[in-house]
């Protein structure tokens, strides 16, 4: 079974991490809810307090096959300012495993230096970037190498079924895409 971590930053977008947490966990996939400290308790941007499974510091790489960043900027802001996340985004790409990011969060993926050219965001953050790539907002989920980046709240059921296509396959896909009644992402 595939493991994803989830960093929970306070001001994180509710809405974005649980849609993704629930999806994968739908899927089968197991998910580490990760605080950035011994906290448990992580307050959202909307003031949802959300319990974390684990402290990010102390997992490694090499036990996790994709790191997947919630947006909201105060959670972008301390994922890119977290030593301990920061490495974790570096070393991850390091091994060309997967990293996807929504909202704000390809602000954090910019700051490790693993962003790659053809991005998508949270409109105006790619201003904050300031890298060439911005992919515009045509498309609900953008896959750049091992990069997978999406829009914003409106599209994180989307983005979580695009991360279930990758890791478990098209059959789990359908099959959620279809209990979801999530109609509108069939084109990914």
């Amino acid at each position: 079974m595939p493991k994803v971590l989830v960093p929970i930053a306070t001001g994180f977008e509710e809405i974005e991490a649980i849609a993704i947490i629930d999806v994968l966990r739908r899927a089968g996939i197991e998910v580490i809810m990760g605080s950035l400290d011994e906290n448990d308790l992580v307050k959202g941007a909307h003031g949802i307090v959300l319990q974390t499974d684990h402290p990010i510091k102390g997992l490694n790489a090499d036990e996790l096959d994709m790191i997947v960043l919630p947006g909201g900027w105060g959670g972008t802001k301390a994922l890119s300012s977290d030593r301990a996340v920061q490495a974790l985004l570096k070393a991850m790409d390091a091994q060309d495993k997967n990293i996807g990011a929504i909202c704000a969060a390809p602000y954090a993926l910019h700051a490790a230096g693993v962003l790659k050219e053809g991005y998508t965001c949270y409109p105006g953050i790619e201003d904050e970037i300031d890298m060439a790539g911005f992919a515009g907002d045509k498309d609900a989920v953008v896959q750049s190498g091992n990069i997978m980046t999406s829009r914003g709240p409106g599209t994180a059921i989307c983005f979580a079924l695009a991360i279930v296509k990758k890791l478990v396959g098209q059959a789990v896909y359908e099959k959620l895409r279809t209990e979801l009644l999530a109609n509108n992402c069939a084109a990914l």
